[in-house]
């Protein structure tokens, strides 16, 4: 799918070379690095620049650009079937995070400037922000999507320092291979005492096949977060959601057929998603951040980061 969103000339003049950080020159079907000593140049696909460093990422211009063309007729039609099956999985903290990420960075400027990393599908509670037209959302995958506007690696982010108000990373830390580089980019664009909001998952089985790397405790979480100043902290998707998903994997565990698999996961979806309801009661329990699906962390940049015995003096647990 391709994308009808553009760079407006401001995003588009802080667009850097994700190679040497230098300016990039427009050209008809192009960005071009303007250092003498890079001189590399970035195709554009229907307007979306493609701006990855070959060399630091997983991923391949010419991979990415031809999966432009492939037909996505079969995802869609998975993910038709899917709506029909009712969901094992729910946020019980993105809708009010982001409406306090909403009004934290209204405080700071009339018209807030904010990247999302891995926009290619919008995850919950994002309506605070897509309902704001105050807010410029400058919108990030390494896959093309219908809101996607530029494309790039979250390990190089291809803009200046100091270019955000905000920067989202919603379920994406755990698809890096260096959650602690990505932070650090995060950090570098955003303005002093921007305001960043990150989901990323703790008990919760492979879901990106190859693609998935990591996972983190509620205190392993915060520490990729220890250069910035904490809001709020916590569980977005519970002990419910974790069980239920942990259900399904078991069930999956026992066939190899992909039709199989697909039968056994309506089933597990049909028979567990009740489950997920316990985590609005349970999301704000201690022990809860012990056994959560996953974790959120809102706060804003700073210089000094916390140390490894302030670290450990945030949890907030059941032992």
């Amino acid at each position: 799918m391709t994308t009808e969103r553009s760079l407006s000339p401001v995003v588009e003049g802080l667009l850097r070379c994700p190679i040497c950080r230098a300016s990039l020159e427009r050209q008809p079907e192009t960005f071009r690095c303007t250092a003498r000593n890079c001189a590399a140049v970035f195709p554009m696909v229907r307007g979306v620049p493609v701006l990855l460093n070959e060399a630091r990422s997983l991923f391949r211009i010419n991979e990415v650009v031809s999966e432009q063309t492939e037909s996505a007729d079969r995802r869609t039609l998975t993910a038709w079937v899917q709506r029909l099956l009712p969901a094992i999985s729910v946020n019980v903290a993105a809708r009010r995070n982001f409406a306090l990420m909403s009004s934290l960075l209204h405080r700071r400027t009339a018209k807030p400037r904010v990247l999302v990393v891995g926009a290619g599908t919008l995850g919950e509670g994002f309506g605070a922000l897509l309902s704001d037209s105050a807010i410029e959302l400058v919108e990030t995958d390494v896959i093309f999507g219908p809101r996607v506007c530029v494309l790039c690696d979250a390990h190089d982010l291809p803009f200046d320092d100091q270019s955000f108000d905000g920067v989202i990373a919603q379920a994406v830390l755990e698809h890096v291979v260096d959650p602690k580089r990505c932070v650090d980019e995060i950090h570098r664009v955003l303005k002093p005492e921007g305001i960043v909001y990150a989901e990323t998952p703790f008990m919760q089985q492979v879901h990106l096949g190859r693609f998935d790397f990591s996972r983190f405790t509620h205190v392993g979480h915060r520490t990729l977060f220890r250069g910035f100043a904490e809001f709020r902290s916590g569980v977005a998707c519970g002990p419910g959601m974790a069980l239920a998903w942990s259900y399904m994997y078991f069930l999956l565990s026992f066939a190899r057929s992909r039709t199989i698999r697909r039968l056994l996961k309506a089933f597990a979806m049909v028979t567990s998603f009740p489950l997920k309801y316990f985590d609005y009661y349970l999301a704000d329990k201690p022990g809860a951040l012990d056994a959560a699906s996953g974790y959120y962390f809102l706060g804003k940049k700073e210089d000094s980061p916390l140390t490894d015995r302030d670290l450990i003096q945030l949890y907030e647990g059941a032992f």
